[in-house]
């Protein structure tokens, strides 16, 4: 490493009475805040968000195929709500899914042969969703557990369709906030 400050300064500097005063300068000016910057962009990613990219159409057209998708660590499990787009790891699929959350704790879900999906007796106003014909199905969600379907309903692989349907709230990763690409798309994702 120091032989490569030796380098670039000689190859920058003319003046060899003030290498030192410029090294000083360029390490000062632009190594260390390129390095604070770095420090500050992993532990973000690490605590406070992370980067998705979508691979698959099951959120059409919410969330389109190579959406890039920042999704936030910091919440409380007991503080999302019916209709977030949620990350979580599926140990089933052994993938890292973003579908909409479905059905909280002690829910009865149904879903209807025409579609429509039922939380406890009352039809959900799904305005995001494609609605697909589908067979009759019920799930009751068991406590600390949720239930997620994509919105893209006959392109989605999701919870109707996995052996285990209820996803453990200690596997949730995060919540979709924002897309920050394409630039076309940009912004908040609901």
């Amino acid at each position: 490493m120091k032989h490569f400050f030796k380098q670039l300064s000689s190859k920058f500097f003319s003046s060899n009475d003030s290498n030192t005063s410029k090294l000083k300068y360029l390490v000062k000016e632009w190594l260390v805040p390129i390095l604070i910057a770095l420090v500050i962009v992993l532990f973000l990613n690490r605590f406070i968000f992370i980067l998705v990219t979508v691979p698959t159409g099951s959120m059409e057209n919410t969330i389109m195929p190579n959406d890039r998708l920042y999704v936030t660590k910091l919440f409380k499990t007991e503080d999302i709500k019916r209709g977030d787009i949620i990350v979580f790891d599926s140990d089933e699929l052994d993938k890292t899914l973003v579908k909409r959350l479905i059905g909280l704790p002690g829910d009865k879900v149904e879903i209807l042969t025409d579609g429509k999906v039922l939380i406890n007796g009352e039809k959900l106003d799904e305005p995001y969703a494609v609605k697909s014909t589908n067979r009759y199905q019920i799930f009751e969600v068991p406590e600390k557990h949720y239930f997620f379907m994509g919105d893209n309903r006959p392109g989605s692989w999701d919870a109707r369709e996995w052996n285990n349907p209820y996803i453990p709230e200690d596997k949730i990763v995060g919540r979709v906030v924002f897309r920050f690409f394409p630039f076309t798309r940009i912004g908040k994702v609901q």
